[in-house]
């Protein structure tokens, strides 16, 4: 389906751009469900696109590593550019009111701490506003 950011507006989203070759993209997974599970209510939605040429490719993937979050696809691999990211995975922040927080590029488990003090900055933020 077509992912749309309008839609997510009054929402903190964390866009994952990631590919099935990707090795990190099987750490940051778990996590993003992690993240999704815990501040979903609080108004976070994850959306991790994909941008392998063949949907197949992230089909398998998908299957060792589920997604308890939404899941687009870019096969063209633009989306990312937009964002001045350098290969995969690579995250955007974007706060509620539509406005880039941060772009991360890479994804290692010492990233964790400092993704989710991010997330949970801009979750108090929407909260005031």
């Amino acid at each position: 389906g077509t992912v749309r950011l309008g839609d997510f507006k009054g929402k903190i989203v964390y866009l994952d751009f990631w590919a099935s070759w990707c090795g990190p993209c099987r750490q940051s997974f778990p996590w993003m469900n992690d993240m999704q599970a815990r501040y979903g209510s609080k108004g976070l939605q994850v959306i991790a696109i994909n941008v392998d040429k063949k949907s197949t490719d992230a089909d398998l993937f998908l299957k060792d590593h589920p997604a308890n979050f939404s899941v687009a696809f870019d096969t063209e691999g633009k989306t990312p550019l937009n964002y001045g990211l350098k290969g995969m995975p690579g995250s955007v922040l974007i706060g509620a009111d539509g406005k880039v927080l941060l772009v991360h590029n890479g994804f290692v488990p010492a990233d964790r701490d400092a993704l989710e003090r991010q997330i949970k900055q801009a979750l108090t933020s929407q909260e005031k506003s």
